[in-house]
């Protein structure tokens, strides 16, 4: 069965540093909670807010050993008037026995507003 897990997080500023950082350390969140590993993963597709560009969070995601050659799709998330601002959002393909209701989500920094029923959770 393939599950989606979600998670989001946010930066202060638009730089790669930044990027990178957030990205990786959202995703070492949500393999922490959710321990599987990378040869489990169908695919990852990451979107950052209009107000990002300083780098390509697929990038950090290869950074971590072992996810090198997991397929990644990165995209514009959709700018709607007052949404949260300087976010990274992933949605995570994994091939997993666990129930949708055992999936655990992560939303770290400014984004744990997007889904707060999720986020206690954790």
């Amino acid at each position: 069965m393939i599950r989606g897990i979600r998670g989001a997080t946010t930066v202060e500023e638009n730089t790669e540093s930044a990027i990178y950082k957030a990205t990786r350390e959202l995703l070492e969140e949500i393999i922490s909670v959710n321990q599987f590993q990378p040869e489990e993963i169908a695919s990852v597709f990451a979107t950052m807010t209009e107000d990002l560009n300083a780098a390509f969070p697929a990038m950090a995601i290869r950074s971590i050993p072992g996810w090198e050659l997991v397929p990644m799709m990165c995209a514009r998330e959709i700018p709607v008037p007052g949404s949260v601002t300087m976010c990274i959002r992933v949605m995570i393909h994994v091939n997993s026995s666990l129930s949708q209701r055992e999936i655990k989500h992560v939303y770290l920094g400014r984004a744990a507003s997007l889904r707060p029923d999720l986020t206690d959770k954790k």
